[in-house]
C-alpha cells in the first residue's frame, strides 16, 4: 500500500489539477462570479459539511499517525494531509463542477472527455483511501467487541461492499449524516485527552468503565445537529457533546 500511495498521490493531483485547470477555460465568466451564481448549498451548510469531513479524518488519523518514528513526523504528515491534500480535493471537486457539473472528480473528468483517467483517478482514490478506512472500522470494532481485528476487518468489508451502492447514488446525504454524527465523537475524543493527558503518557493500559455521559453527548450531539435548524450543525453536534462530557467529568470527580 506503501509503494501503491507513492505513485498514486502523485498522479491523483496531476490528474486533478488538470481537470481544475480544463474546466475553468471552459467557462465563459470568472471563476468568482460562477461560485456567485451558483445557489445549490449555502455557505452554512458548505461549511458545515468541510468542518464535518475535517473532523471525520481527525478522529481516525491517530490511528496511522501512531506509526510515525516521531512526533514531528507526524505533526508534520498530518498537517500536510490536511491542509494541503484535503483542501486540494476541495478545490478540484469545487472549481471544476461548477463549470462542468458533477459532484466528484470523476463525474467531472468524465463530462471532460477523460473518461479512461478518471477510471485510473477513482481506482487509486479508492484503493489508497478505503484500506485505511477499512483499516480503522476493523480496529474499531474489535476494540468494542474484544474479538480479533482480522475478522472484524473482513466484516467491515463485506458491509462497505455490499452498501457502496447506495453510498454512491446518495453521496452528499451520507456526507450530512457524517457531517451531524462525527463532530460530537471527535469532540470527546480530544476532550478525553486533555483531560486525561497523564494517563496517555502513561505506558501501562488503565482499564475504564463505559462513559455514559460520553455515549450521550454523541448521541443527544448527533441529535441537535440534525434537528437544530440555526447556526452550523457540526458546530452545535460538538457543543453538546462537550457539555455532556464536561458534566460528566464534574460527576465522576464528585464521586472520587
Amino acid at each position: 500500500m506503501t509503494i501503491v500511495s507513492y505513485i498514486s498521490v502523485p498522479l491523483i493531483a496531476i490528474l486533478g489539477i488538470t481537470a481544475m485547470v480544463m474546466a475553468v477555460k471552459t467557462g465563459d465568466v470568472p471563476l468568482a462570479e460562477k461560485f456567485a451564481e451558483s445557489q445549490g448549498m449555502s455557505v452554512i451548510a458548505g461549511a458545515g459539511l468541510v468542518i464535518g469531513s475535517f473532523v471525520s479524518g481527525g478522529t481516525a488519523t491517530p490511528n496511522f499517525a501512531r506509526f510515525s518514528k516521531t512526533a514531528l513526523q507526524s505533526v508534520i504528515v498530518t498537517v500536510v494531509a490536511f491542509f494541503i491534500g484535503n483542501s486540494l480535493m476541495f478545490c478540484f471537486g469545487a472549481f471544476s463542477g461548477v463549470y462542468v457539473g458533477g459532484n466528484d472528480i470523476f463525474e467531472v473528468m468524465v463530462a471532460l472527455n477523460l473518461t479512461v483517467f478518471a477510471i485510473i483517478v477513482l481506482g487509486l482514490n479508492i484503493w489508497t483511501t478505503n484500506d485505511n478506512a477499512l483499516y480503522t472500522a476493523g480496529l474499531g470494532l474489535s476494540n468494542i467487541t474484544k474479538v480479533r481485528k482480522r475478522p472484524m476487518v473482513v466484516i467491515s468489508g463485506i458491509l462497505g461492499t455490499v452498501t457502496a451502492v447506495w453510498l454512491y447514488n446518495n453521496f452528499v446525504g451520507w456526507l450530512n449524516i457524517l457531517n451531524c454524527t462525527l463532530p460530537p465523537v471527535g469532540m470527546i475524543v480530544v476532550l478525553g485527552y486533555f483531560c486525561h493527558k497523564e494517563e496517555y503518557e502513561k505506558w501501562d493500559v488503565i482499564p475504564r468503565q463505559v462513559n455514559w455521559f460520553a455515549i450521550a453527548g454523541v448521541l443527544i450531539g448527533a441529535a441537535v445537529a440534525n434537528l437544530v435548524p440555526w447556526g452550523i450543525a457540526s458546530v452545535n453536534g460538538m457543543v453538546i457533546a462537550a457539555v455532556c462530557y464536561l458534566v460528566g467529568e464534574l460527576v465522576e470527580r464528585k464521586k472520587k
